[in-house]
Order: structure tokens, then sequence, then C-alpha cells
């Protein structure tokens, strides 16, 4: 069957996709409600959300010792 456009063709192919999210952790695709898919994911990027933030301030309180240090240094 001859389509009158290409629109008319790709309409017909056009697939409906289900309102959904997408896990957070994963990236898997589900429906429901949440941030993630599973407790799995979830537990599992918050145990990496916190070592990510322990490291920053860690990082954060080398760098604030540093120059107070130089500051000492150069001041006296």
């Amino acid at each position: 069957m001859p389509y009158d456009t290409r629109e008319d063709a790709q309409k017909e192919y056009t697939l409906k996709i289900p309102q959904h999210h997408h896990c957070r952790k994963c990236g898997k695709a589900f429906v429901g409600e949440g941030y993630y898919c599973s407790d799995e994911c979830k537990k599992t990027d918050g145990e990496q959300a916190r070592k990510s933030l322990r490291k920053y301030i860690i990082i954060v309180a080398a760098l604030w010792i540093v120059t107070i240090a130089a500051i000492i240094v150069v001041g006296i």
C-alpha cells in the first residue's frame, strides 16, 4: 500500500511507549514512582554518594590547611 507522504508511513511504525522513569543508578527504564528501579540501586547509589562527599570534604579541608599554612609562612 503506497503512502501519500513520508509522515503517513512514519505514523504507522511509531510505537506508543508508556509513561516511565529511568533509574538514577543503572539507567534502566521502569514504570512506577521514585528515582530508582529497585532497593539495591537505591542503596548502592546512596553509598556511592556518601563516598564522593567524604572525598570532597577531605580535599576542601586539605586546601584550607595548605592556604592557612601558606599565609602563616609568608606572613613571618
